[in-house]
């Protein structure tokens, strides 16, 4: 298969690539990266140094894509099939990446931060750090709130890879830091993109493990199943 894409089931930012994949229908091979085991790290490491999640190989390029918005715009580069998550009109697809930098740094690394926060050596935490992101995410649903008052999908009518990122980083989010029932639009936002196809698949991939999710709340997916509230 041409494709190859290494990743993780329980990683956000690999959720991200994988609902663009599923979106567009792109055949492709998955392959599982266990950074715990040495063989797999090294394995992963010769393919993409750095050794962060997700990585794609074309093999029909020879090219080798990392991080995880350069990935989404290579695919749709080389995979323009309907639908397509990157307006050519250059000002809509301006705002397309703006929200998508939005959800990456304002939602997603904060959210990062209380989780990774749990797995350092006691004694090693940072509780400030930790708080500081609590509320970040807290000012980053307000806006959120605000902004899918008016509209259906984060950059306006269509699915875009805005929406890839937001996905992953509100489900997580939500888990760490619920949004509360005064953002209201935020949570409809979070329903609708659950509900996707595309990311309905990835959550019910991923729910093995999430038995290894760091926090004392484990991610539900209920929406996804069509069985929440």
């Amino acid at each position: 298969m041409a494709l190859k894409l290494y990743f993780h089931p329980l990683a956000s930012f690999c959720h991200k690539v994988l609902i663009s994949l599923y979106e567009k229908n792109v055949a492709f091979e998955p392959i599982v990266v266990d950074l715990g085991d040495p063989e797999s790290a090294a394995a992963f490491r010769k393919v993409w140094p750095m050794a962060k999640m997700p990585a794609l190989v074309d093999g029909e390029t020879g090219r080798t894509v990392a991080e995880t918005t350069i990935v989404l715009e290579y695919l749709e580069q080389h995979f323009p099939q309907k639908p397509l998550l990157l307006p050519a009109d250059p000002d809509q697809a301006l705002q397309v990446r703006f929200w998508d930098r939005f959800y990456d740094f304002y939602v997603e690394l904060p959210m990062q931060k209380i989780v990774t926060d749990r797995l350092r050596p006691e004694g090693a935490n940072d509780t400030f750090g930790v708080e500081q992101a609590y509320g970040q995410l807290r000012e980053a649903y307000g806006v959120i709130d605000g902004e899918m008052a008016s509209k259906k999908w984060a950059a306006g009518a269509a699915f875009s890879i805005a929406d890839c990122a937001a996905a992953p980083a509100l489900f997580y989010a939500n888990t760490v830091e619920p949004i509360g029932d005064g953002h209201g639009h935020a949570k409809a936002y979070l329903k609708r993109l659950m509900q996707r196809p595309s990311f309905s698949r990835v959550l019910v991939e991923a729910e093995p493990y999430f038995k290894f999710f760091p926090m004392p709340q484990r991610p539900d997916i209920s929406l996804a199943r069509g069985t929440g509230r």
